[in-house]
């Protein structure tokens, strides 16, 4: 048991700091208050530093596309079948990859990790806390979303088996998402009558949360069009659905904020380095989030390091993005965004003891973490 004790919190509820005492037992926040008292418990003096909750990532590949790996050694991508919802992240995640280091002493304490964009579906992504030795200790939940992609993407690497066009890209989500119902509707009306069960087929079996309204899909989508295109499907088949990447956002935020579906907006930070990039742009964020758009940022790691994920919020701050906002949209939103709000992104009563206390400001480049925990584990000691 400890108590942060003097700092200026930063709870991602409230606009204005908070000037109150932190206590943590047993890996979780049990009491936040004033003048509290340490019990026998240790004392951690945080008179002139910034306690916050760790930071979220909404959307990132750490783990899966190692540090100093390359090519050869990747992980995200599966190039021998364009539809592959049945792969789970879970299944390729390298605890010891170094860049898991690099987060965690960052601030960056869960992480949603999950196939690239190369399948028309990947399959799941999972959320994981950056410190460990075997995943399956490390994960907050197991599958957060199903992966699809629209765009450039899937047309490049499939380019030479049939899908060479945005129109067939649409067209294989659609007939997956067709089989997946009547699948679901096959084994719905056999009940227990083992007999009357369709025969068994993993992939379709993988999409029946998604059919369920149980799982979203996630959708990576730059352009306006593409971003549409996810939206019309999702609403032709009744499915829950995010949007990733959103470049060209603030192109057409009226219609997403009509939408009100969550948005990760990124990797910002970077050249343009495809067409559907051409108005990638920091203002994207802070107008979203100002028209009332839910609004994460991410560094879809490793596109950009995932430790650089406050200064991505900062930047978006120099173009236009409401501070509080920005500080959300690195906490709560993709703590939302993702479906474990009710564990982390937030400092308050109940939740995990995912705490960073840092000596300035998040967003700035010289701020330096004096303190991450992780469940109530100081992973700078222990790192």
């Amino acid at each position: 048991m400890f108590v942060i004790k003097n700092g200026k919190v930063l709870d991602a509820i409230h606009r204005e700091p908070q000037y109150v005492d932190i206590r943590v037992e047993n890996g979780k926040i049990t009491e936040i208050g004033p003048n509290l008292i340490a019990d026998g418990g240790d004392v951690i003096d945080a008179a002139g530093l910034t306690v916050m909750p760790g930071f979220v990532e909404a959307h990132g590949h750490i783990g899966l596309d190692g540090w100093g790996i390359g090519f050869e050694g990747q992980d995200y991508n599966e190039y021998g079948d364009i539809l592959t919802p049945h792969l789970r992240a879970i299944d390729g995640i390298q605890p010891r990859d170094y860049a898991l280091k690099e987060a965690r002493e960052a601030g960056v304490t869960c992480l949603n990790v999950g196939p690239g964009s190369s399948n028309v579906l990947g399959g799941t992504f999972c959320a994981i806390k950056p410190a460990g030795v075997r995943v399956d200790n490390m994960i907050v939940k197991k599958e957060t979303a199903m992966k699809c992609a629209f765009g450039e993407n899937p047309k490049r690497c499939y380019r030479d088996k049939g899908n060479s066009s945005r129109m067939s890209t649409a067209a294989k989500l659609r007939e997956m998402l067709f089989k997946a119902r009547e699948y679901a509707e096959k084994l719905d009306a056999a009940k227990d009558d083992p007999s009357k069960k369709p025969a068994f087929d993993m992939k379709l079996q993988a999409l029946l949360p998604v059919i369920r309204g149980e799982l979203p899909l996630k959708a990576h989508a730059h352009q306006a069009d593409d971003l549409f295109t996810a939206l019309r499907i999702a609403h032709e088949f009744g499915v829950k659905i995010t949007l990733e990447h959103v470049t060209e956002g603030h192109l057409i935020v009226d219609e997403l904020a009509q939408e009100n579906v969550p948005l990760a907006v990124g990797p910002t930070l970077g050249h343009a380095s495809k067409f559907e990039l051409q108005n990638k742009s920091w203002i994207t964020p802070g107008a979203l989030a100002k028209a009332g758009c839910h609004v994460s940022i991410i560094t879809d790691s490793p596109v950009i390091p995932q430790k650089y994920l406050p200064i991505c919020a900062g930047l978006a701050v120099k173009a236009g993005m409401d501070p509080f906002d920005a500080f959300r949209a690195i906490t709560i939103n993709p703590a939302e965004h993702i479906g474990i709000a009710d564990r982390v992104g937030s400092l308050e009563v109940g939740k995990d003891a995912d705490i960073a206390i840092a000596d300035g400001c998040p967003f700035e480049i010289a701020t330096r973490m004096k303190y991450v925990f992780i469940d109530g584990v100081n992973v700078l000691e222990n790192a």
